[in-house]
């Protein structure tokens, strides 16, 4: 019962267009997660790999509502303190990652902010159009296989 009220309040929050986008993905994750709370925790896997900055493909697992930084940090490729809140107003874009040409279609559009932390933080002040911010996808099972490469750390990030 609780569930389903927030989630209406979540979709009407989510419709109006002076809501924080931040706050949108945040309603999104928990929506996400909430819908299939009831369903096994098998239902809710999702596999993907990640091709790391020494060429080696790696098996990782996340679940449906968590976002790939969470996945990615789970499996040691992203470092965690690296990232403390998984909003953009906190993100350095340490967090990016290269997401094949496939599955970008599938993920929906990057948002404003998400192409302006990326471009901020690149040297040539150019988006890639394969990057994206982990802590801006949310793993859902349309994404089971997902291929994404996880880049050498930038040279002005390294202490």
């Amino acid at each position: 019962m609780a569930i389903s009220s927030l989630q209406k309040l979540a979709s009407q929050i989510t419709k109006s267009p002076s809501f924080a986008l931040s706050s949108r993905a945040v309603i999104a994750r928990f929506s996400a997660s909430s819908s299939s709370t009831s369903a096994k925790v098998s239902d809710r896997l999702v596999k993907l790999f990640a091709v790391d900055p020494d060429g080696i493909k790696r098996q990782i697992l996340g679940l449906s509502g968590q976002t790939l930084l969470k996945a990615l940090t789970n499996k040691g490729l992203i470092d965690p303190d690296s990232h403390r809140l998984e909003e953009i107003e906190a993100c350095s874009a340490e967090c990016e990652v290269h997401i094949a040409q496939e599955w970008l279609e599938k993920l929906p559009p990057p948002s404003y902010d998400e192409q302006y932390v990326l471009k901020r933080n690149s040297r040539s002040r150019v988006l890639n159009k394969h990057s994206r911010l982990g802590c801006q996808v949310v793993l859902t099972q349309e994404l089971q296989g997902m291929v994404v490469a996880v880049p050498e750390p930038k040279p002005w990030d390294i202490p």
